[in-house]
């Protein structure tokens, strides 16, 4: 079964996610900062925005301990039954210091709004991100949908009194 992702360009110039390779399972996203101001919240929790320019040399410049919500230029809806798992490029991570606090973060298939990735900078010194930078990736993975019913739960092994682990 062949499925497809509607997606929606909110500026003439946005990119589209594409897998780098034949094998890839990420679709590179990048970051749309031309003409944005973009939410940030600090270490000590005071959150504001920040403009990042108006053409191609715009950039946001993040200290250590920021969090910030990246947004991508887009919009889509996925097919029913899938989700996008927003996750950091290694390359950010190891040479930058930058990661998904919530990794794998979700976008569910009804989600209506602009796409974006939420960040947190974990170098020292100024984290510079700018236009056009591939800032992360999204799997589309397929779930499934399960009821909870109320009831005894029965032991099925002998790991009772951990915190969910094999060690």
């Amino acid at each position: 079964m062949n499925h497809t992702i509607v997606f929606e360009l909110l500026h003439p110039d946005a990119r589209v996610p594409q897998r780098a390779t034949e094998q890839s399972a990420g679709h590179d996203l990048h970051v749309y900062l031309k003409g944005r101001e973009v939410r940030v919240c600090s270490e000590d929790g005071v959150e504001e925005t920040r403009a990042c320019g108006s053409d191609e040399e715009a950039e946001l410049a993040l200290l250590r301990g920021d969090v910030a919500l990246l947004p991508l230029g887009f919009k889509a809806t996925l097919p029913r039954g899938f989700e996008a798992q927003i996750r950091m490029r290694s390359s950010w991570a190891f040479t930058r210091g930058l990661t998904v606090p919530n990794a794998p973060g979700t976008i569910d298939a009804d989600f209506p709004d602009e796409w974006m990735v939420l960040v947190r900078a974990s170098a020292s010194g100024v984290t510079r991100i700018r236009h056009g930078d591939r800032v992360a990736q999204a799997v589309i993975s397929q779930f499934q949908t399960v009821a909870w019913q109320e009831g005894t739960v029965q032991p099925v092994t002998d790991r009772a009194g951990g915190i969910g682990s094999t060690g």
